[in-house]
């Protein structure tokens, strides 16, 4: 708190109101999404700031609801229970998977295995944020129109033919209104994007588009003309929900899997937005604490009748663009909504629901990034098709698969790397003594009779036999070609220094290729090998196998000590 007075009050308050204004709007809209009642976007938007507050390590994150995690929630779990037929049960199930994302993201970060979230990457994040954002607009064509009856499916086919099968449920009236309030939005973005100082222009439309959009249905009575409206809000802060976490072995299937699901992406989106604004103030966040500060509001929240939550980029953005210094910003949004909660929720029940629908639309195209996917395409086409399998299988076949889908191609493409490492054949570079790879550098040139290889990854199991069969390749191309010249192979140098690790197969391996080269007549010498790699060769008794003369720490000893050698051997032959 010493910290504190250097910064004035507006410095403090100012970002907490803005981001304030664009939760209130957000959390009824993504509550919408997620097909839980209004109210619980607005309770959180209140409880998990202020925790996130005290165990949070960013000064630029902003708390609230996502619509891509609420999407999840709602298809997830609707597969297993109707929202319209059971509500109760339904956010009773909302609340249990709350609570199973805030117990999994807690002890990811108690046990520090954040690793886990890097297999989201960069692409599988991109395909799946775009295929979210394309069905999440399409799904809000719904609102646009006006429409009464709805699919609870996620893909675009269900969706498109659901918008085209109730063709007579459109409503013109409820379409004009949201095509206005949509270009509004989209005019506020196209704003900020020119003039950046402007955000504050952006960061109010929402509110003001919920505002305008009360007193037009008020005095308009928009629900006579087919607009439909979002209903009853009342007063009063969060209730109690504990006793409403549901762990019936028959529903906790649909309640785990929302919640796993959920706690990867919600890390993945708050700790990489949380990463991207601290680098801009030259900054560093605990990526553990952060994931604890999640489980830990999530866990909370569910207690207080709220949903999942986490580090939304257009909140985050808007908090950071106010002039955000501290965490304090959460406070003063959570003050902000609790006064909201207590006096003037009532006013917000007539907002219409074609507003959110815009709201929601214009949010959403902001997602879907083309210049990034083209960028894959140039740069790397199987990142590219990582990505584009996140996009399509989202869009079209569910969320859930469309990011399992892409989680493992991501790993596949790890394991080959992993299965077929690198390996080069080495070269001095003249009038020096450094070795290079001879492809990438082709003045570099070998020493006759010394072939110098260099394996750059760990020996395991899985790229054991491809290590062998590749040395032994490298022996025979290399025999076959100074054979011409009347330079026999006689000594083989295994640079190690890339190597981080070995198990006990990748030992056999290399006893393999030290006993085949020793069948031609070729000694083999270890150049350079890592702390962990030496114990494990020495543990194995492998050192003395090829005896302890055999390992040098550089690739120039190695060569001087086989260079004597060979001297040596063609002196006693003249002899």
């Amino acid at each position: 708190m010493r910290n504190l007075s250097k910064w004035t009050a507006l410095d403090l308050t100012l970002p907490g109101i803005t981001i304030a204004s664009l939760a209130i709007p957000q959390g009824i809209s993504y509550a919408k999404l997620a097909n839980i009642p209004p109210i619980i976007g607005l309770y959180s938007s209140f409880v998990p700031p202020l925790v996130y507050a005290i165990f949070g390590s960013s000064k630029h994150l902003a708390v609230g609801t996502v619509a891509a995690c609420s999407l999840l929630i709602g298809s997830i779990i609707g597969e297993k229970v109707s929202p319209i037929d059971n509500p109760k049960l339904y956010l009773d199930l909302v609340f249990t998977a709350t609570f199973i994302t805030g117990l999994l993201q807690t002890a990811l970060g108690f046990l520090r295995l954040g690793i886990l979230v890097d297999f989201l990457s960069h692409s599988t994040i991109t395909g799946f944020m775009g295929g979210t954002a394309t069905i999440i607009c399409l799904q809000q064509l719904k609102g646009m129109f006006g429409l009464k009856h709805f699919t609870t499916k996620t893909d675009v086919v269900s969706v498109l033919h659901t918008i085209f099968s109730h063709r007579n449920e459109w409503r013109w009236e409820s379409a004009v209104v949201g095509i206005i309030f949509l270009a509004f939005l989209q005019f506020t973005r196209y704003v900020k994007q020119k003039r950046p100082r402007l955000f504050w222009v952006s960061a109010i439309a929402p509110m003001v588009v919920v505002a305008t959009g009360c007193l037009f249905a008020y005095f308009a009575h928009a629900e006579k003309h087919g607009i439909q409206i979002v209903g009853d809000l009342k007063k009063g802060i969060n209730p109690i929900s504990l006793t409403n976490l549901n762990f019936d072995s028959k529903y906790i299937s649909a309640a785990l899997k929302a919640g796993i699901i959920t706690a990867m992406v919600a890390l993945a989106e708050g700790i990489a937005i949380g990463r991207s604004f601290a680098i801009m103030k030259n900054e560093q966040i605990d990526g553990n604490k952060e994931m604890i500060a999640f489980g830990f509001m999530n866990i909370v929240g569910s207690f207080t009748s709220c949903y999942l939550t986490t580090g939304p980029f257009s909140k985050t953005a808007i908090n950071f663009n106010a002039g955000c210094k501290t965490a304090m910003a959460n406070v003063v949004m959570a003050i902000c909504m609790m006064l909201t909660l207590l006096f003037l929720a009532p006013l917000f029940s007539y907002t219409p629901l074609v507003g959110l629908s815009a709201i929601i639309m214009s949010a959403m195209l902001g997602l879907i990034e083309y210049e990034k996917a083209y960028h894959l395409f140039k740069t790397d086409k199987f990142d590219f098709c990582i990505c584009m399998v996140a996009f399509f299988g989202v869009a079209f076949v569910s969320m859930d698969v469309g990011l399992m889908l892409s989680v493992g191609l991501a790993i596949l493409r790890a394991l080959l790397y992993v299965a077929r490492p690198a390996t080069c054949k080495l070269g001095t570079i003249s009038n020096s003594t450094l070795y290079r790879d001879v492809e990438q550098y082709p003045e570099a040139t070998g020493v006759p009779g010394i072939l110098v290889l260099q394996l750059g990854s760990p020996i395991y199991f899985s790229n054991c036999t491809y290590i062998r069969e590749r040395i032994l390749r490298w022996v025979r191309d290399e025999q076959a070609a100074t054979n011409s010249k009347g330079n026999d192979i006689e000594h083989v140098l295994l640079d190690l220094g890339g190597v981080t690790s070995i198990d006990i197969t990748g030992v056999e391996t290399l006893i393999e290729v030290f006993k085949s080269m020793e069948a031609r007549g070729i000694k083999v010498g270890f150049v350079n090998p890592r702390l962990e790699v030496l114990e494990k060769l020495t543990v194995t008794k492998f050192i003395e196998i090829i005896g302890k003369e055999y390992v040098f720490l550089s690739i120039k000893d190695a060569v001087e000590t086989c260079t004597f050698t060979l001297r040596s051997s063609k002196q006693f032959d003249d002899a």
